[in-house]
């Protein structure tokens, strides 16, 4: 029985992942859960999975789950903020910690997961965009195994077993190309936050909603990339596939290249990173190719989406600059998602805050941490937020 701790847990990510994980109950047990606010969420999952712990990062949240549990006999013990998370990522118990939460936040617990030997299902694009140097010294160290949930790089890593890394040419990440996937600058000036939540093929939350209509997400993924698979920003290719049925190919230096291909289902990575190597039964549609008709791609233009291309310098230029871009980018989807910005006013302020800030090499997660609250404090300083 592989005991799992999953940090956010009423996310989409969280949400599928008990799907995969009720389906193998035998084998695969929910042993601790964090979340935020979503309080009948985190009762439904308390009383259908009985999680030993539970860690709640919002106050009042946190309040109405412990007066909850505590009223009844044998549940889950109730943990608050940043010390709860930490305590769930680290639990002896627990074999396999699942990040899924949004942001910033997931990179501390995650950090301490792996000092504590976890393995982690990762599927918390931040925590290797900032602090990819350190996560992956410290995974090296520990002898932890870092399996991605990204359908991107869950495909990737797929294709990437039984082969060695002297053998590949390059990495091509697929994207969706979002919902506004062929349109340009003049058609996006006035782009609205309900018409940039509606993906064409993903259900995802709200940030990654608006991170993939900018391809920011693709951005992320490609530092991600970098540092999960030790590869130069210069051999990894972002091509726009607006079908998603490939998730990700790898190029060998012969010419080959190997595609990991299913339908647009995030169960299927999170099923393979929380059994990972064993494969089981599917949780998911199978494709049936006789239906799929065509496959295409397209180059992405980065002039109309610079968010990606904000992604790439700031991932050549290192440091803390992936996270100045980062913190930058979460405030100001925040800010469009409040219709306080305009859609192309995301890209102008994170390349505004890349300008204004240097960056400095990482010694410490501190670095990190204070690169990150200085940026959006001068956003919400300018902004008055």
């Amino acid at each position: 029985m592989k005991n799992i701790s999953i940090l956010g847990v009423t996310g989409s990510i969280g949400t599928q992942a008990l799907e995969v994980i009720k389906s193998d109950s035998e084998n695969l047990n929910l042993y601790a859960i964090s979340a935020n606010t979503s309080y009948e969420k985190i009762i439904e999952i308390i009383n259908v999975f009985h999680p030993k712990y539970v860690a709640v990062t919002e106050e009042s949240t946190y309040i109405k789950v412990k007066e909850y549990c505590n009223s009844k006999a044998n549940t889950a013990e109730v943990l608050y903020g940043m010390e709860g998370l930490n305590t769930i990522a680290t639990l002896p118990e627990v074999d396999m910690v699942l990040t899924s939460v949004v942001g910033m936040i997931g990179l501390v617990p995650t950090l301490n997961a792996i000092k504590a030997k976890k393995d982690i299902a990762l599927a918390n694009k931040e925590t290797l965009v900032v602090g990819g140097q350190l996560v992956i010294e410290e995974a090296r160290k520990n002898n932890a195994n870092i399996i991605p949930v990204d359908s991107e790089h869950g495909a990737i890593f797929q294709c990437l077993q039984g082969n060695k890394k002297s053998s590949v040419d390059k990495i091509i990440i697929t994207a969706s190309g979002g919902p506004f996937r062929g349109k340009v600058k003049e058609q996006l000036v006035n782009a609205t936050y309900r018409e940039a939540l509606r993906h064409p093929k993903w259900n995802m939350g709200r940030k990654i909603s608006i991170d993939s209509a900018t391809l920011m997400n693709k951005g992320l993924e490609v530092i991600e990339a970098h540092w999960l698979f030790n590869m130069d920003y210069s051999d990894i290719e972002v091509v726009v596939h607006p079908q998603s049925i490939i998730h990700s190919m790898v190029q060998y230096v012969d010419g080959s290249v190997l595609a990991q291909l299913g339908v647009p289902d995030m169960k299927l990575p999170i099923q393979y990173a929380v059994n990972y190597p064993t494969r089981k039964a599917s949780v998911i549609e199978k494709l049936d190719f006789s239906k799929i008709g065509s496959l295409t791609f397209e180059k992405p233009d980065l002039e109309t989406f610079r968010c990606l291309k904000l992604a790439y310098d700031a991932g050549r230029t290192g440091g803390t600059m992936p996270t100045i871009l980062n913190a930058a980018n979460e405030v100001a989807v925040d800010l469009f998602l409040n219709e306080k910005i305009k859609f192309l006013g995301i890209a102008d302020l994170i390349e505004e805050c890349m300008m204004k800030f240097e960056y400095k090499k990482i010694s410490y997660v501190e670095d990190i941490l204070e690169a990150d609250k200085s940026v959006r404090e001068y956003i919400k300083n300018k902004f008055k937020v």
